[in-house]
């Protein structure tokens, strides 16, 4: 089984970093500070017991044997025999001075640093003492330690300390971890909002930045923003193209259709007024295709948005059965509306979307069928669909179908110029939804989802 989403989001992922980030960097300090405490013990320890053993050793260089022995009885009778620790032995064992009582078995007589576990005289218990042996140019051997059961105890405490530390340290990295995933969230969720935005249509808006700021987020925005402007300036540049382009050809269009009906009402030939009877049809329908192109590229600008008003679709969807249902019984079907739903849209493009979808399912449904035409609420979104019993689009070709001017075949295509559906398509985007197609079985349910 997958792991859950939000486990695999990149948010997920850059709390997990951060949280370990802190938590090992505040492990390995602790282990640092731990370490020097350490070693700063150790090495005082050897120091003192070097120093003793120096001293001892440059005495008995300077007095001999009783020069030692008298060095070891002041050493631990003086104000740092509490930790002190001395043997000196003669050549074949024989105790002469200090207060171990005798020469510890494992340990040589020349040996360097070492921990032991040892009793001194007159204590009842063993102690943890660091210790190091010299053989003194007489033959005497010479151990002098320290005891270490302070230094030891300060260890224990210091790994207490850094247990209860890392205890402490993982809320606190948590903390850390939720405070920076939040911090670049909202950012992120800043320039996320206004690319939603954006690609609904409303290109004026621009990601909030801190002009003073001089981080990556605000490079991202200012970028961002370039961008904007940029498609906004192209955009605003295309609808003036197209408004004119739209003006220029109406006008020829129109004064073509008056000459056709003029010539049509001076003329008697048959033959010339079959002619300009098709003449006149097409003009007729090169001037819906142009008023639907510029329906299309209006919508895809987002003109429009700002006469959103609240409409019943219920009674949207029995506008449009009434009007259109003689020209389905014509075709031999049954067409019905259903649902009761009220929203905000843009009252005259969605009826045309709708419509547009109707004549679909009129021109290509099957005689004896019917054309359900619903509004209704799922969960967040509110959807509109017009199902009919028609041939269908296979799945492969659904999204060749939403292109402008897409015409699958002649068999779905004698009339029309293919833009129907990329109308609703693009004034289902206009409200901040999309057009799905789907297989009512049989036939073709086109929807329009819309948030609700």
């Amino acid at each position: 089984m997958g792991l859950p989403r939000i486990l695999r989001s990149t948010s997920a992922g850059f709390f997990a970093l951060v949280f370990l980030l802190q938590l090992v960097s505040g492990t390995a300090l602790l282990l640092y500070v731990r370490h020097i405490i350490a070693d700063e013990l150790e090495r005082t320890s050897r120091t003192l017991v070097t120093s003793l053993r120096d001293d001892l050793v440059a005495s008995y260089a300077q007095e001999g044997e009783i020069g030692v022995r008298t060095l070891i009885a002041a050493r631990l009778a003086g104000s740092h025999a509490r930790d002190a620790a001395v043997l000196l032995d003669d050549p074949v064992g024989n105790h002469l001075a200090g207060n171990i009582a005798e020469w510890p078995p494992p340990l040589s007589f020349s040996a360097g640093w070492r921990v032991l576990t040892l009793y001194r005289v007159g204590r009842d218990r063993p102690e943890p003492m660091g210790v190091v042996a010299a053989t003194l140019p007489g033959g005497q051997h010479l151990l002098v330690g320290h005891v270490i059961e302070g230094d030891l105890r300060v260890r224990r405490l210091t790994g207490e300390a850094m247990i209860a530390a890392l205890l402490l340290a993982v809320p606190l990295a948590l903390f850390g971890a939720v405070v920076a995933t939040r911090v670049v969230t909202i950012r992120v969720e800043r320039v996320a909002e206004t690319a939603r935005a954006v690609g609904a249509g409303d290109l004026s808006l621009r990601v909030p930045i801190d002009a003073d700021a001089r981080d990556a987020f605000t490079e991202l925005g200012r970028a961002i923003n370039a961008m904007l402007a940029r498609i906004e300036a192209l955009v605003g540049e295309l609808r003036v193209v197209t408004d004119s382009l739209a003006h220029d050809l109406r006008s020829p269009l129109t004064r073509l259709r008056v000459t056709i009906e003029r010539a049509t009402r001076e003329t008697e030939d048959d033959v010339a007024l079959a002619a300009l009877d098709r003449v006149a049809g097409d003009a007729e329908a090169l001037l819906a295709m142009l008023g639907t192109a510029l329906q299309i590229s209006r919508a895809e600008a987002g003109i429009g948005r700002d006469s959103f008003v609240v409409v019943d679709l219920g009674r949207m969807a029995e506008d449009l059965a009434e009007m259109y249902g003689a020209l389905a019984e014509e075709h031999g079907m049954t067409l019905v509306a259903e649902g009761a739903i009220a929203a905000r849209v843009q009252r005259e493009l969605l009826g045309q979307a709708l419509a547009n979808l109707v004549d679909n399912a009129i021109k290509y449904g099957r005689a004896g069928g019917f054309i359900r035409i619903s509004a209704g609420v799922t969960g967040d979104r509110i959807l509109l669909s017009v199902d009919d019993n028609g041939p269908g689009i296979p799945e492969h070709r659904r999204a060749e179908a939403l292109r402008r001017f897409g015409r699958l075949d002649p068999a779905r295509g004698a009339d029309g110029a293919g833009l129907g559906l990329a109308l609703a398509a693009a004034v289902a985007r206009l409200h901040g939804g999309e057009l799905r197609l789907g297989d009512n079985r049989p036939g073709l349910s086109v929807t329009i989802e819309l948030p609700a």
